[in-house]
């Protein structure tokens, strides 16, 4: 199964993800983690990923989609994926679409998983709070004016996303403010599991 999960930060893409990839057996795809690889592997691709970070430029679509390219054909992702993060933009949204196009391939789903955002305000406090409580490092993001800018800067560049799904007849809203489980059961009943 080929899926792409949307929403703002705090949503709880990864723990849906983290749900699914064990119930299907399907790699999690983050093209922060692949861009990463590629650049261990010294792969063509992850050479010229490398040199534009180390100028301290941003990896452009056509990079980061030939990443994606090279790891969708590595043979854990032949019964599928998970795509969490990606696409940002409609343009990528569009790459992808062109890129499965070229292999023969197709997304089985887009979830998002809508939230109220001042809802997710409170939810990224809690997790401070618990992480403290845990002793564990709190990331440097995980504050109200960071989470703020996060919120704004996916408003601006990929919530356009969803409504580029939805005009295609693709996407499939999830209330993410259900409990964990009640949208882990919805997610699966979308999916047909």
């Amino acid at each position: 199964m080929r899926l792409v999960l949307l929403g703002p930060p705090g949503a709880g893409k990864g723990t849906q993800s983290a749900r699914l990839v064990e119930k299907l057996g399907v790699p999690q795809l983050s093209t922060g983690d692949m861009l990463r690889a590629a650049v261990a592997a010294g792969t063509p691709i992850g050479l010229k990923a490398k040199a534009l970070m180390d100028a301290g430029q941003l990896v452009p679509d056509d990079v980061v989609i030939g990443i994606i390219d090279q790891r969708i054909d590595e043979s854990d992702c032949a019964n599928g994926f998970i795509l969490d993060g990606f696409p940002r933009t409609v343009a990528q949204a569009e790459a992808l679409r062109e890129l499965l196009d070229r292999k023969g391939l197709k997304l089985d789903a887009v979830l998002e998983l809508v939230v109220d955002e001042n809802a997710l305000v409170e939810r990224m406090r809690k997790r401070v709070a618990d992480t403290l409580a845990a002793g564990k490092e709190v990331r440097a993001d995980d504050n109200p004016e960071s989470f703020k800018t996060r919120l704004d800067t996916y408003r601006a560049q990929t919530a356009p996303v969803s409504a580029h799904y939805a005009g295609r007849g693709e996407l499939k809203r999830i209330d993410g403010m259900l409990p964990i489980n009640e949208v882990t059961a919805a997610i699966d009943k979308l999916l047909g599991a």
